[in-house]
C-alpha cells in the first residue's frame, strides 16, 4: 500500500480518500485528526489454541448501527485475553450513525480491552470494503476464517442484527430469516442458515442477538450443526445482548463449558434488561433434542386432528402467549391449554410434549416483566422457551421450504386447522414485517 509523510505520520494513501481537501470549513490539521488511523493488520493465523474463540457477524448496515457501536464498546471493556478471543465482522453505512469516523463498509477487529465506551480502539486486521452482510456466504466466509485464525476448544457464533424467525414479510416471497443489509437489500433466510452452518461445520453456541429467533423451524434447520442455541421468542431491545456482563464471566472462569456459558449469555441479559424494567425472553435448547421435539410435535398435531375439536383448538391457539409477530406461539403454553382436554389423546399428548419441551429440549430459559408495547403489556410468564409458528388465517407460503415442514406432520396439521392449502395461499400479515417505523415503536431488532 502506499504511503505518504504528513506532519511526522507515515499514513497510507487510503486515508486521504476520507479527507476533505476542498473547501476551507476545516484545514488539513484539524481534519485529519478526525480521521480513524487503522491499527495494524495481521497477516499470519495465530495458531495458539484457546479456550474460547467468540465470532460475532456485527450487521450493521441497517438503523441498529449505533448499536452495534455501542456492543462493540461493551466487548473492548473484556477484550481478548491468553484464553480468549473475541473476533468480530462489523459492516455500516451511510446515514445512522457518524461516530468512529463514520467509516462505511466492512472490517474485521480482533476485540482488545481498554475503558473507552465511545470510541472503537480494537485491532483491525482487515477492512474488505463492500460486502454483503446480507449473503449467507459471507457468513460462512468469516465463521471458517475465524475458526482457523484463531483455533479454540470451544466456539460461540453470534448473529447480531434484526431477526424474524422464519417468517416471511409484506414484501417478499422469501422467508425471513435474519442479518438484513439495508444497503444490499438481502437477508439470510432460514434453509440459507442452515446451509451456512453446515458449511461453517459445529460450534458450541449459536447465539442469535435478533428478534424471534427462537422458533422449532428455525432450530430444526441448524440441529446438525450446534451444540446449543441461544435466542429469544420475542423481540429484543435495540441493546440486544449484554457483551461486558457474560464476557466478564467468561473471563472469571475461561474453561467453563458451553452450557455455563449459554447460561451466562442469557443471565446477563435477562438481568440487565430486568433492571431497565423492561419484558424479555430469552433461553437455551438442546440441538441434539429436535428430533424428539417433532416426534412429540407430530404425536401431539396428530391427536389434535382426530379429536376434530376445532373450536377448542382456536381457543387455546388464541389465548397462548404470543409475541411481535402475532401467529408465534409459545409451543408449551398452547399445549398446556389443552392439556386439560376431554379426550384423553389430546390431555395424554399435550402432557407429553409439554414434559419434553421441559425436560430435554429447553436447558434454560428466563423471561423478565415489565414496560408496554403497542400489541399489549409485556407479561412473558406464559413463555417456556421455544415457540412455533401458528397462523390464524391460512399458512404462508415458503413454510412447505422449511426442513421442519418436510420431516414433521406440522404442515399438514396447519392446512387442516386453518382450512388453507400452504402451497396456494399467503397469510395476510398481522403485524409488522422490518422497518424504520416498526424499530421506532418496538425499540428493538425486529
Amino acid at each position: 500500500m502506499l504511503k505518504v509523510l504528513l506532519s511526522g505520520l507515515l499514513l497510507p494513501i487510503s486515508v486521504f480518500a476520507e479527507v476533505n481537501f476542498d473547501g476551507n470549513k476545516n484545514n488539513i490539521k484539524e481534519t485529519m485528526i478526525n480521521v480513524e488511523t487503522p491499527a495494524p493488520q495481521v497477516s499470519k493465523a495465530t495458531k495458539t489454541t484457546k479456550e474460547w474463540t467468540i465470532m460475532v457477524f456485527l450487521n450493521a448496515k441497517n438503523d441498529l448501527e449505533r448499536f452495534g457501536i455501542s456492543d462493540m464498546n461493551e466487548m473492548e471493556t473484556v477484550g481478548s485475553n491468553d484464553n480468549l478471543n473475541i473476533v468480530v465482522q462489523m459492516g455500516r453505512i451511510k446515514g445512522y450513525d457518524s461516530s468512529n469516523g463514520d467509516w462505511t463498509g466492512v472490517r474485521r477487529y480482533y476485540v482488545t480491552k481498554d475503558t473507552d465506551r465511545s470510541i472503537i480502539n480494537s485491532q483491525l486486521i482487515e477492512n474488505m470494503g463492500e460486502v454483503d452482510m446480507g449473503s449467507y456466504k459471507t457468513l460462512i466466509d468469516f465463521a471458517k476464517w475465524a475458526k482457523k485464525t484463531y483455533p479454540a476448544k470451544k466456539y460461540a457464533l453470534i448473529i447480531w442484527n434484526h431477526g424474524s424467525g422464519w417468517e416471511k414479510g409484506f414484501k417478499s416471497s422469501v422467508t425471513k430469516g435474519i442479518s438484513y443489509d439495508e444497503q444490499s437489500g438481502n437477508h439470510i433466510n432460514t434453509p440459507q442458515l442452515g446451509m451456512a452452518m453446515k458449511e461453517i461445520g459445529k460450534v458450541d453456541i449459536l447465539d442469535f442477538d435478533a428478534c424471534l429467533m427462537q422458533m422449532a423451524e428455525v432450530a430444526y434447520e441448524i440441529k446438525d450443526y450446534v451444540t446449543y442455541i441461544v435466542a429469544s421468542e420475542e423481540t429484543e431491545p435495540g441493546d440486544g445482548d449484554s457483551y461486558d456482563g457474560f464476557l466478564s464471566k467468561l473471563t472469571a472462569n475461561p474453561t467453563m463449558g458451553p452450557l455455563d456459558l449459554a447460561k451466562a449469555i442469557v443471565d446477563a441479559y435477562s438481568s440487565y434488561y430486568s433492571q431497565k424494567g423492561e419484558g424479555t425472553t430469552k433461553s437455551v435448547i438442546r440441538a441434539e433434542q429436535m428430533p424428539g421435539l417433532l416426534d412429540a410435535v407430530n404425536n401431539f398435531a396428530y391427536a389434535l386432528s382426530q379429536s376434530n375439536d376445532k373450536t377448542a383448538i382456536k381457543n387455546a391457539a388464541s389465548s397462548a402467549q404470543s409475541y411481535a409477530i402475532s401467529d408465534n406461539k409459545d409451543l408449551y403454553h398452547f399445549a398446556k391449554l389443552l392439556s386439560n382436554s376431554n379426550n384423553a389423546e389430546v390431555k395424554a399428548k399435550s402432557q407429553a410434549l409439554m414434559d419434553f419441551i421441559k425436560n430435554k429440549l429447553v436447558a434454560y430459559n428466563k423471561t423478565t416483566n415489565g414496560g408496554y408495547s403497542w400489541y399489549g403489556s409485556s407479561d412473558y410468564s406464559n413463555s417456556y422457551g421455544i415457540a412455533i409458528y401458528l397462523p390464524s388465517y391460512s399458512v404462508a407460503s415458503g413454510y412447505t421450504d422449511l426442513q421442519w415442514s418436510k420431516y414433521s406432520n406440522w404442515d399438514e396439521f396447519l392446512v387442516w386447522y386453518t382450512g388453507k392449502d400452504a402451497t396456494t395461499t399467503t397469510t395476510t400479515p398481522s403485524t409488522p414485517s422490518t422497518g424504520s417505523y416498526y424499530d421506532w415503536l418496538f425499540g428493538g431488532k425486529i
